[in-house]
C-alpha cells in the first residue's frame, strides 16, 4: 500500500472536510487496485499538487516509466484526460490508460523540474508559446467552452465593481466587460489548456518540455496568456523588483504571443480580463499564497496595480 503524504491529507481535509476525508483515507486502496489493473508497480516516492497524488510507477509488460494520477473528483478535473487524449502526446504528456469514473490516469513520466525554474522570463514565456501553438489542434466534441462562461464573467464583473466600487478605477473594470463581451463569445474551435503556466510545463525526456494538468476547454488560445503572466510577472517581480511593471509585463506577453502565433494586443486583453478578475476574487477569497493579513493585501494591491499597468489609455468604451 502507498503512504499518501501527510501536506497532502492536510490540505484535502482543510479545504474538502467530511467528503475530502473519506476519498484521502480510499486512496491506497484504490491505487493498489489501479496498479493490479493497469500491470504496474511502484516505482518511487508519491509525489503531490493541489488537488491529486503522483505514483511513479513501472509497468511490468514493457517497462515503461509512468505516472498513476489521481485527482479528488471535481468538475475542474473532468476533462483532464480528454485534452490528453486528443493531444495524442503533441506537446503533452501521452496518456496510456483512463479510470474516468475515479478521476485516476495513467501518464507517461516527465521529470519534477519545471519551466519556472528558467530564471529567464522571456525564455519562459517563449517556451510556454511554443507549447501553447501545439496545444492549439481542433477540440473534440463534448469538451466544455469558455464562451459559455462569458455571461457569468460579466455578471461577476459587475457584481464585484459594485461592491468593491473604490478597489479599481471604472476604466480597468469597463475594459475588462469589453474583453468580455468582443472577445468571450465569440470564440475558435480549438482545444485550451486553460491553466498553462510554468509550473504546469516540465522537463521530459521524449522532448525538452511537456505540458500536465490541463483543463481541456474549447476557445481561443490567447486566453492562457492570463494564465501564465499571473505567476510569472511574480516571479519576475521577486528576483528582479517591480521598476518597470509595465514593460516586464509586455516582454512576458509579446514573447508567448510571437511564439504561440497569436495576436499580441488580443493576448494582452485576455491577461488583463485575468488580473481584474484575480483581484476582485482575492477580495471575496484570498489566495492560496495569502489567505489573510498584509500578505493578502501586498498580494491584492499587486494585482490592483498590474491591471491598471495593462490598462489600455484610450478605450473603446472611453473615447
Amino acid at each position: 500500500m502507498i503512504e499518501v503524504p501527510q501536506a497532502f491529507v492536510n490540505s484535502t481535509v482543510q479545504r474538502e472536510g467530511k467528503r475530502g476525508a473519506g476519498w484521502v483515507e480510499g486512496l491506497p486502496a484504490l491505487v493498489a487496485e489501479l496498479l493490479d489493473r493497469w500491470g504496474c508497480a511502484p516505482d518511487g516516492e508519491v509525489l503531490h499538487g493541489g488537488v491529486g497524488i503522483v505514483v511513479p510507477v513501472r509497468r511490468s509488460a514493457d517497462r515503461i516509466r509512468a505516472v498513476i494520477k489521481v485527482s479528488f473528483p471535481h468538475p475542474g478535473n473532468v476533462h483532464e484526460p480528454d485534452a490528453f487524449a486528443a493531444w495524442g502526446g503533441q506537446g503533452a504528456v501521452r496518456l496510456y490508460e483512463r479510470d474516468d469514473a475515479r478521476f485516476a490516469m495513467l501518464l507517461e513520466r516527465v521529470r519534477e523540474s519545471s519551466l519556472a525554474e528558467v530564471e529567464d522570463t522571456g525564455e519562459v514565456a517563449a517556451v510556454a508559446g511554443r507549447i501553447s501553438r501545439r496545444l492549439a489542434v481542433p477540440a473534440p466534441d463534448g469538451l466544455p467552452r469558455l464562451s459559455d462562461k462569458a455571461g457569468g464573467w460579466r455578471r461577476q464583473l459587475l457584481l464585484d465593481q459594485a461592491e468593491f466600487d473604490q478597489a479599481l478605477p471604472a476604466r480597468t473594470v469597463d475594459a475588462a466587460l469589453d474583453t468580455v463581451r468582443e472577445l468571450g463569445r465569440g470564440q475558435p474551435d480549438l482545444l485550451v489548456h486553460g491553466d498553462l503556466h510554468a509550473k504546469n510545463i516540465l522537463r521530459a525526456e521524449r522532448e525538452p518540455w511537456l505540458a500536465v494538468d490541463p483543463k481541456g476547454w474549447v476557445g481561443d488560445p490567447a486566453y492562457d496568456g492570463g494564465t501564465l503572466l499571473k505567476p510569472l510577472i511574480f516571479q519576475h517581480v521577486m528576483r528582479h523588483g517591480d521598476g518597470d511593471l509595465r514593460r516586464a509585463a509586455h516582454r512576458i506577453l509579446d514573447h508567448f504571443a510571437e511564439a504561440a502565433g497569436l495576436d499580441r494586443e488580443r493576448t494582452r486583453r485576455w491577461a488583463h480580463l485575468h488580473l481584474v478578475q484575480a483581484a476582485f476574487h482575492g477580495r471575496r477569497h484570498g489566495f492560496r499564497i495569502a489567505r489573510e493579513g498584509p500578505g493578502l493585501d501586498l498580494v491584492t494591491q499587486f494585482l490592483d496595480r498590474l491591471a491598471e499597468t495593462l490598462t489600455p489609455y484610450r478605450h473603446p468604451s472611453h473615447p
